[in-house]
């Protein structure tokens, strides 16, 4: 065996899978007539994931996506500046190709850049075929033919492949038509991608968006007019944003059945809102319990994304094991949504906009900040505080002294003073790189606010 692989018998003594295990149940899905209800809680079954076939190249896909820009990281960075916990990343890839998921998605940027790095070590340990990989053309910030020309080579090197199966044009999105122009046509490089694909260096190709109308529409008359054909789409769905996209962002029933029309396979991104739909509030849980009481919040939106027949993966970024374990036993295999179930996450979704929470996903595009704030962080806490019923809205709140307490004790434990909302100055670089179009000094202000009024206990 070389040093760096995982035979057959060691991966099935890490993983504590019986003997018997075929190479089925290691890589891949289930059989596609199988059929049958969810594994009972608890149980994370190695052979019941469901499948969908790319209508592109007959991929037999697992409906769970790994999505690898949340890998866990280290306490300390390593001396090449890499965060990452590369052995816990091995063990979530071994774990999740012996629970039959399949699909990993990175690219350049992710990570502070060592993402694909760390993904090729961990899927290099297992057959190719037993895998596909996603990554992207990131150019944003020098689309030269030459840089981006070495950012597609990197890519090869750091997954250690020598083809890709998914590519995607990076996040098409709110700088409109003459941004995509430069970035993809005047430098040539669709041209070249297009090439790329033709000698099966990739095998499909599709890009990812957070745009206007304006820009999907075109990227679809392209796709008509033969000018490009696009093998898949990645696109932000989840049942809020179906119907209520915030900023400028698209509905996804419109971004969705546009490409349903088209017959091109859809990838799914943020299916839970950055994980705001699985740190729902105490009395939309609730809701949600009633009609399956073992079941996570975090299911219900991965049976939504799920339920939609053209939805060929649905991405999640799975730091910890036991989110792997959920997503796997949601999909394995999965129950589509009923009508009722529908209704009620379309009840939950207008609940959710009630609340004044701020849409971010996370992602890190805004990082890092050159004056050092956290935004993220102080974003998740500032959520999670509205969640747990820790806003509150006037001193007159029946249980305000509590919740002022556990706001401001949260926030300084999880943000620390000098990377709080209080110092940024408004420079506004953050914004043009956020994907959901949040005006982030302007929150970051107004949570400022809210802060000092808390601590001078003028609410």
């Amino acid at each position: 065996m070389e040093k760096n692989k995982i035979d057959r018998r060691e991966f099935l003594k890490t993983l504590g899978l019986g003997a018997a295990a075929t190479t089925a149940a290691l890589y891949g899905c289930a059989p596609k007539s199988g059929s049958g209800t969810s594994a009972p809680q608890g149980e994370v079954p190695t052979d019941r994931m469901t499948c969908r076939t790319s209508s592109s190249t007959g991929d037999r896909v697992s409906l769970l996506g790994y999505g690898c820009m949340r890998w866990p990281l280290l306490e300390t960075p390593a001396a090449d500046g890499n965060p990452i916990d590369q052995e816990t990343v091995n063990t979530l890839v071994d774990y999740a190709l012996a629970h039959g998921v399949n699909y990993f998605d990175t690219a350049p940027v992710y990570l502070q850049g060592f993402s694909e790095r760390s993904t090729g070590i961990a899927l290099k340990r297992h057959p190719r075929e037993s895998y596909f990989v996603a990554t992207k053309m990131s150019n944003f910030s020098n689309p030269t033919r030459e840089n981006s020309l070495a950012m597609y080579r990197q890519s090869f090197r750091e997954l250690q492949v020598d083809y890709l199966d998914y590519y995607l044009l990076h996040s098409l999105g709110g700088k409109g038509i003459e941004t995509f122009r430069q970035r993809f046509i005047d430098n040539g490089m669709l041209k070249f991608l297009q090439g790329e694909r033709a000698a099966g260096r990739i095998r499909n190709l599709g890009w990812s968006f957070h745009g206007s109308k304006e820009l999907f529409e075109h990227m679809m008359a392209m796709h008509d007019s033969g000018e490009a054909h696009w093998d898949f789409v990645q696109i932000q769905m989840n049942y809020v944003d179906w119907r209520h996209a915030s900023g400028r962002n698209l509905n996804a029933d419109y971004l969705y059945g546009e490409l349903e029309k088209r017959n091109i396979p859809v990838v799914i991104m943020e299916p839970l809102l950055g994980g705001r739909l699985s740190r729902l509030t105490d009395h939309l849980v609730a809701r949600l319990k009633e009609q399956r009481p073992t079941q996570s919040a975090a299911s219900w939106a991965f049976r939504f994304a799920g339920s939609y027949p053209k939805v060929l993966t649905v991405l999640s970024g799975m730091t910890y094991m036991e989110h792997l374990q959920d997503n796997i036993r949601t999909y394995s295999p999965l129950e589509e949504l009923t009508e009722a179930e529908y209704a009620l996450l379309e009840e939950t979704a207008r609940d959710l906009l009630r609340y004044p929470m701020v849409p971010c996903t996370d992602c890190q595009y805004c990082m890092p900040c050159p004056y050092g704030l956290n935004i993220p962080a102080i974003f998740a806490h500032y959520n999670k505080c509205i969640n747990e019923g820790n806003v509150p809205k006037s001193a007159q709140d029946p249980d305000y002294q509590r919740a002022r307490r556990a706001f401001l004790i949260g926030y300084d434990r999880s943000v620390p003073r000098l990377r709080q909302a209080s110092h940024c100055i408004g420079c506004r670089q953050c914004v043009s790189h956020c994907p959901q179009t949040i005006d982030i000094p302007q929150q970051l202000h107004r949570i400022d606010h809210f802060v000092e009024q808390l601590r001078q206990n003028k609410l």
